[in-house]
């Protein structure tokens, strides 16, 4: 098949590496694949400016574009407007939208540029967001597949939705993220990804960190993310930051971790609970995105939103005895052992297929 995927800014969000990571597996499949995004745009407005010299915003700099699509060479096509049109798109039987603004472009497409999805990445009624124009990408003449049922059973829920929505789960790649087997770390390691997005909820993670750490200090807590920590959201000088890891490096963080958190409040899914999983750590979660279907009690923890909640369990881990981690471990690993790409993929190219039978 001839497949477009249309995306906002490449940069290094999970939603862009889900999009890199089906892109290289239909290529490798020998599919014709082609990645359209645009560039990254700056704030404009008075507002903004007034920000900056006031010295309330950092001043605007280009972020990072993801390396995940450089396979592509230029297949990977990057347009300088905020927008992408007719003739922006070449000809083909699929193209796909992965965000509720492509989904405006994808709707307005000729049939000449192929079968019309919608890859539904979260449940995009934002705070942040224009929401009448998310809530409006619903109702579009575009065969739906969401990434967990949480999106599919949001929109249902709140919007008349009575089309048919797939759900092809996220995965996780066992090539890039596995290591080998290991034991607990001698000194207990905790670790997170850090992002200032107050729906991601860092600050419970801190909070309850604080509170194990009034308590006791034997342990350490490393955290990684795309950006530098923000002074809205400062971390501790106890706390190892990296910031935007190569993403080689990523695999060796999850391992140097005894224990993963995951605060969110409200998420598509959560590719980080495979990986950390994937790296044989096992994972303390709120219930956001598809946690409820991936930890079972054996791998991880299911927690309600609270640092107590999330203090009490990691002091529980910490005292487990080295053999009882170790079966949690192995039953992360086993979890993400059976959430492949591979798998993934199949069920998206049923989809797709299906759609055009």
């Amino acid at each position: 098949m001839r497949v477009t995927f249309v995306l906002p800014f490449a940069g290094l969000t999970g939603g862009v590496r889900v999009v890199a990571t089906y892109a290289r597996a239909l290529h490798e499949r020998g599919h014709e694949v082609t990645v359209i995004s645009t560039a990254a745009q700056a704030p404009r407005g008075l507002m903004y400016h007034l920000r900056v010299l006031l010295g309330r915003r950092r001043r605007w700099e280009p972020p990072a574009q993801t390396p995940l699509l450089d396979f592509l060479g230029e297949r990977h096509v990057v347009t300088p407007l905020e927008q992408i049109g007719v003739a922006d798109v070449p000809d083909g039987d699929v193209v796909i939208a992965t965000w509720w603004e492509t989904a405006e472009w994808v709707n307005a497409l000729p049939p000449s540029k192929g079968r019309k999805f919608y890859l539904l990445q979260d449940y995009e009624v934002f705070e942040n967001q224009p929401r009448a124009r998310v809530a409006a990408t619903f109702a579009m003449d575009l065969q739906k597949i969401a990434v967990s049922s949480y999106i599919r059973d949001a929109i249902r829920q709140n919007h008349e939705v009575h089309g048919e929505i797939e759900v092809v789960p996220n995965a996780v790649d066992l090539e890039h993220f596995r290591v080998p087997e290991r034991a607990r770390n001698q000194t207990f390691t905790i670790g997170f990804l850090y992002t200032a997005a107050e729906r991601k909820n860092i600050a419970l993670a801190v909070e309850a960190l604080k509170q194990l750490r009034a308590e006791r200090e034997d342990f350490k807590v490393l955290a990684f993310g795309a950006l530098p920590v923000s002074g809205a959201l400062p971390l501790p000088d106890w706390i190892s930051y990296h910031e935007a890891p190569d993403q080689a490096d990523i695999p060796a963080l999850y391992a140097a971790c005894d224990l993963w958190l995951f605060p969110t409040r409200t998420e598509g899914f959560g590719l980080p609970i495979l990986e950390a999983m994937a790296c044989r750590t096992p994972v303390l979660a709120t219930d956001a995105g598809a946690a409820p279907d991936l930890i079972d009690g054996l791998n991880g923890l299911i927690l309600d939103h609270r640092p107590e909640a999330f203090c009490r369990a990691m002091l529980d881990f910490m005292e487990m005895d080295p053999e009882t981690w170790k079966t949690w471990s192995d039953a992360a690993f086993r979890t993400a052992s059976q959430n492949r790409w591979e798998d993934a993929t199949d069920r998206l190219l049923a989809v797709l297929d299906r759609e055009g039978s």
